[in-house]
């Protein structure tokens, strides 16, 4: 298909702490005990795409995902991981690479992207609309458990209420409008000289921009190149290719023309949910000749059906959701086989006598359970060593976790060789690796976490 893919992977990530660390970047965070970047490039196995640059920001996360990818898709894939420098945003790590992409196409995707919508068919649209840029809108996903019980602790209060804002011609082919989330303020604008071009516009709130896009290579370098200050596709260079798309030029400044004055306004807040289905309607028809001008650019999407699952590894909650959904409701994406009850018990694991492992539970190999232990829709990891009268609802715990006797975890995720003592309770909290949680002790929508002891 001439389409250059690149993943990016980031590297360690402050909204993820104290899950990423060092010695555990992003990329490799397990997912039902599988490191998320697996559920991409498996993807891309599926559309036939097998040269992969992965872009990972830091040299030892680089090397660590470089490491584990070369052992993992041998004779799969051919998997190239570049290190770039850190914080420098996802254009920057684009921007960082840009020489070496040669293709007439690049297909970028977000390496903390679970999905099954294959990239191809992406791609493919890209490719017949002759599009500046193509990009993956899903349905926005549901956070939270299924049940009264809460997942991810603190995380979860600070979940943003505002959605992103969509534009599309009545086709559903074209982008637009686009406004973050973050940026809607009371109202969200739409010059009227977009609306007079258009005729007919919808207003979406109920999408979520799946950062995985088909860019025309010429198109992103010029503007990577030209665009020195912006750091984020999502934010910076596809609202940019979006505002350009109805100038009579694309060098006719920020957004504006002579003619683009005045504005319509959409209500936002407590009304975007009522937005899925408004239409701004003006009195002209879709003026296609404006999208197809010489010097314009063309914005398209390719909107997945509702059926589709699609979620980005971006939070805590994130986390601990697609962890339940991968071996709950989304559990084909998980590449394992189901009991007859509905989980996954490696035959190396051990369980003691009255001990209970639940529908859409993972517990992986070499694990032991004691006496009358309890296991409700949570994954355990490898080699884990968990005492009697245990109980663990709606939680993640890691590899190497030693669980002592009579100690209830809830919605929390507990990351590698960490040690539980005995009778200690947790409740929606994050537990960094080799922390030790002493006896007894009761902790609350907390997050815990060695301190990092610095020298000189």
């Amino acid at each position: 298909m001439d389409f250059q893919v690149v993943v990016l992977a980031g590297g360690t990530s402050e909204k993820l702490s104290p899950l990423v660390s060092k010695d555990v970047p992003k990329a490799l965070l397990p997912v039902a005990n599988r490191p998320v970047l697996s559920y991409v490039l498996d993807l891309l196995e599926a559309s036939d795409l097998k040269d992969i640059v992965v872009v990972v920001e830091g040299q030892e996360a680089a090397r660590l995902v470089g490491a584990w990818a070369t052992s993992a898709y041998l004779d799969r894939l051919l998997v190239e991981v570049v290190a770039v420098p850190e914080d420098i945003g996802t254009a920057g790590a684009l921007r960082a690479i840009s020489k070496w992409l040669t293709a007439n196409d690049v297909l970028v995707i977000s390496g903390d992207l679970v999905t099954d919508v294959l990239p191809g068919a992406v791609a493919a649209t890209h490719r017949r609309n002759g599009a500046a840029v193509t990009a993956l809108l899903c349905s926005v996903p549901v956070s939270g458990p299924s049940d009264a019980a809460s997942s991810g602790g603190k995380d979860k209060a600070k979940k943003p209420t505002r959605l992103n804002i969509v534009g599309l011609d009545m086709t559903r082919q074209f982008l637009l409008h686009i406004v973050s989330g973050t940026d809607v303020e009371k109202d969200v604008r739409v010059y009227k000289r977009k609306i007079r071009a258009v005729g007919e516009m919808e207003i979406r709130s109920d999408l979520m921009d799946a950062h995985l896009y088909a860019f025309k290579r010429t198109t992103l370098q010029n503007i990577l190149e030209e665009k020195e200050a912006y750091r984020s596709i999502r934010l910076e260079v596809l609202p940019y290719l979006v505002r350009s798309q109805l100038r009579s030029s694309p060098s006719g400044g920020e957004g504006t023309t002579n003619d683009e004055t005045g504005d319509a306004t959409v209500p936002s807040n407590s009304h975007l949910q009522c937005l899925s289905q408004h239409r701004i309607l003006a009195p002209s028809a879709f003026n296609k000749y404006l999208l197809s001008a010489e010097g314009t650019y063309r914005c398209c999407v390719y909107i997945a059906s509702k059926s589709k699952y699609c979620h980005r590894l971006n939070s805590i909650q994130a986390y601990c959701d697609i962890n339940r959904d991968v071996v709950g409701d989304a559990s084909h994406l998980s590449g394992y086989s189901f009991s007859a009850q509905n989980n996954i018990i490696h035959p190396t694991s051990v369980l003691g006598s009255k001990t209970t492992i639940g529908p859409q539970c993972m517990l992986a190999e070499g694990s032991q359970l004691g006496d009358k232990c309890s296991v409700k829709r949570s994954v355990i990891g490898r080699h884990c060593r968990i005492g009697s009268n245990v109980k663990i609802v709606n939680s993640v715990v890691m590899n190497h976790v030693v669980i002592e006797d009579g100690c209830h975890i809830q919605g929390s995720v507990i990351c590698n060789n960490v040690q539980l003592q005995e009778r200690a309770i947790l409740k929606d909290c994050q537990v960094g690796a080799g922390y030790i949680v002493t006896a007894s002790s009761e902790y609350k929508a907390e997050s815990l976490s060695k301190k990092v002891e610095r020298f000189g």
